[in-house]
């Protein structure tokens, strides 16, 4: 059968064993066509394209928007090494961030645990104990500053809870932060906001300034626990940490006596205080609260010649400054244990591979200042969040929502019955004296010397003419529609004393604290008040001040101690190493919403009943204790 191509085409083998081709065609020589075709001449050139380079040649599709597909062979091409590129640093990230623990774990046993560890731990014990403080400062100085204020006992409550709100709001916004921002840096701004605003309330005339400065101040203050707890459990080896962590747990409750005995000290001491005017007073409650600034003002001294944590430095793979601080722990160490002549041994650490923050390249692209701090904080707040978000990984689910509700049992037992036990003594004590005491009426007493205290009675139309009370007690004492003539008062203490629609006549007190508001709607005929008392300001009687303060002992060294060891144990061995601060935050934040919600449920039972509230601690704390079975042992383990 003829093949037609082969009809007109010829092959035919050159010496080189190359083929070559002929065509027949209309009687002309056949062209050879060959492997690689002839450059043409530029004056064989297509009239049609004459003038036009091929490189200038454009793409008809160029028109619709339709990208050239070698375009998109490149970007092919291009993201594929991408992608492989990505992985291999992925890979060795994971591998150097898996050693890092180790390797950090080796170096600060080599460092030892002495003279530095000894000082950091003063220096955030101080921190801790202004949180302590803060805790404390309203209800103190609530019982003064309401008459000084006119503030009322909704206003009152609206205080203690704003100071609530901004604490957990410090909490998850700085434990946040700290991650991103560093340990000691993100103290200084928590220290400083405090003292900043706290100083700025001794001097605040109006409730409201007042209230806007302890909000700002609890906002500040909020953030100390996480930072402090993530900053030292990071400069301590494993065998160490449990223990000292629960060491500085203490601190906090030092700042509860420590505001517990200043408050005893300086606040009744009403003469203490000046004005400046008529608008401007400062009484020695606002002298309490400026010295409760103290322990934050030494906090905040220290930490300045304090170094940042070497761990953060090493995962934000800042090599050298890490390098140059884990030497100085080692030097100040075992220059203190008599063996200068230790040399830190260390000279390589494997550490992750970190981007640069897009804020960094988004800034100098940037017009103005505001739009530069705008970029750069709203970038932060989504490393942040995202920060938040890794800790609701599958693998640190269940866990997390252990700590959360160990957490939240804990502190809604502790905080609840921290306000509602204090209320219900000063409640049973009142109902006490309701149930005991003596009513008499129409008494006629006549130059008689009462030299013994008079407590809970109600004297009702008497009449008491010629009579001495001196170097006594009156307490919770009241005179009703009753006569005074020719009486003298000497060195009377009173206490819940009243004296309402009285008439007194001729009556002189001497050395007493019976001030004007003692007497309601009374007559004075030709009465003397010389060298009054000084006043003492409406506050809770000794004893109550000493059942609060008994009663928040035990809870201090327990239920604190147990939630600071659970959140260090647990808290933030189980987090990954970029999330100790964040994991630590929501925590604390746990904390403070439990407060807040135990605060208005345990008050509301004051004056009704006792069984529910102790029922609510004990379920609560039970409920608490079985959950924290299910909670792994990390003791052991090495801070990953």
């Amino acid at each position: 059968m003829d093949d037609p191509y082969h009809n007109n085409v010829n092959q035919q083998v050159t010496e080189g064993g190359e083929y070559t081709y002929t065509q027949d065609g209309g009687g002309q020589d056949g062209y050879p066509y060959q492997t690689d075709y002839p450059p043409q001449e530029e004056d064989a050139a297509s009239d049609a394209t004459e003038g036009a380079d091929d490189d200038e040649q454009m793409y008809e599709g160029e028109y619709q928007g339709i990208p050239h597909p070698d375009e998109i062979k490149e970007a092919r091409r291009a993201a594929r090494l991408e992608a492989r590129r990505k992985a291999r640093l992925a890979g060795q990230q994971q591998e150097e961030e898996e050693n890092l623990p180790e390797q950090y774990e080796s170096i600060m046993e080599d460092c030892g645990h002495g003279r530095f560890q000894w000082m950091l731990f003063i220096v955030l014990g101080l921190a801790l104990m202004a949180d302590g403080v803060d805790g404390f400062v309203v209800g103190f100085v609530l019982p003064s500053a309401e008459k000084d204020m006119c503030i009322s006992n909704s206003d009152k409550g609206l205080l203690g809870l704003l100071v609530y709100v901004a604490m957990m709001v410090g909490a998850l916004v700085w434990g946040g932060l700290c991650d991103k921002m560093g340990r000691r840096r993100c103290l200084i701004y928590v220290l400083t906001i405090d003292l900043v605003f706290s100083f700025l309330s001794c001097f605040a005339q109006s409730y409201g300034f007042f209230l806007f400065f302890r909000f700002c101040s609890g906002f500040g203050i909020g953030g100390s626990i996480p930072i402090v707890y993530t900053y030292f459990t990071e400069f301590l080896q494993m065998d160490k940490r449990g223990e000292h962590l629960s060491w500085l747990c203490m601190f906090w409750m030092l700042g509860g006596l420590y505001a517990s005995f200043t408050a005893w000290g300086i606040i009744p001491h009403y003469g203490w205080g000046f004005a400046i005017g008529s608008e401007f007073q400062i009484h020695s409650w606002r002298l309490f609260i400026f010295v409760c600034l103290f322990p934050a003002l030494a906090a905040l001294v220290g930490v300045v010649f304090m170094p940042e944590s070497p761990r953060f430095l090493l995962e934000s793979a800042r090599h050298d400054e890490a390098w140059m601080i884990l030497r100085q722990v080692h030097d100040t160490n075992w220059k203190a244990k008599g063996e200068p002549e230790r040399v830190f041994t260390v000279t390589n650490i494997k550490t992750p591979q970190t981007q640069e923050d897009e804020f960094i390249e988004i800034q100098s692209d940037t017009g103005t200042v505001f739009q530069r701090w705008t970029v750069r904080h709203m970038t932060m707040l989504q490393q942040v969040m995202a920060n938040i978000m890794s800790l609701s990984a599958p693998e640190l689910r269940l866990q997390g929502l252990f700590l959360v509700v160990v957490w939240f049992c804990l502190a809604f037992s502790y905080h609840g019955l921290g306000v509602w036990f204090p209320d219900m003594i000063k409640y049973m004590q009142y109902e006490e004296y309701e149930s005991k005491v003596r009513i008499f009426h129409r008494e006629r007493v006549e130059r008689f010397h009462f030299n013994f205290s008079l407590v809970n009675q109600i004297h009702r139309e008497g009449e008491y003419i010629h009579d001495k009370f001196a170097e006594i007690e009156i307490k919770s004492v009241k005179f009703e529609n009753s006569l005074f003539e020719n009486c003298y008062f000497e060195d009377v203490k009173s206490t819940n004393t009243f004296f309402e629609n009285c008439t007194i006549k001729n009556t002189v007190f001497y050395n007493t604290d019976l001030w004007e508001e003692k007497f309601k709607n009374c007559q004075m005929e030709n009465t003397t008040f010389l060298h009054p008392k000084e006043r003492l300001p409406s506050q809770l009687s000794g004893g109550e001040r000493h059942c609060h303060l008994h009663g928040q002992l035990p809870g201090q060294f327990g239920c604190v101690a147990w939630q600071h060891h659970l959140s260090v144990v647990h808290g933030q061995d189980r987090k990954n190493q970029n999330n100790r601060g964040t994991a630590f935050g929501i925590l604390n934040g746990i904390c403070k919403f439990a407060a807040i919600i135990a605060s208005f449920i345990f008050a509301a039972f004051i004056g009704i009943t006792k069984i529910i509230p102790i029922f609510l601690a004990f379920s609560a704390l039970v409920c608490g204790g079985l959950v924290a079975l299910k909670l792994p042992e990390t003791r052991e383990k090495i801070l990953t």
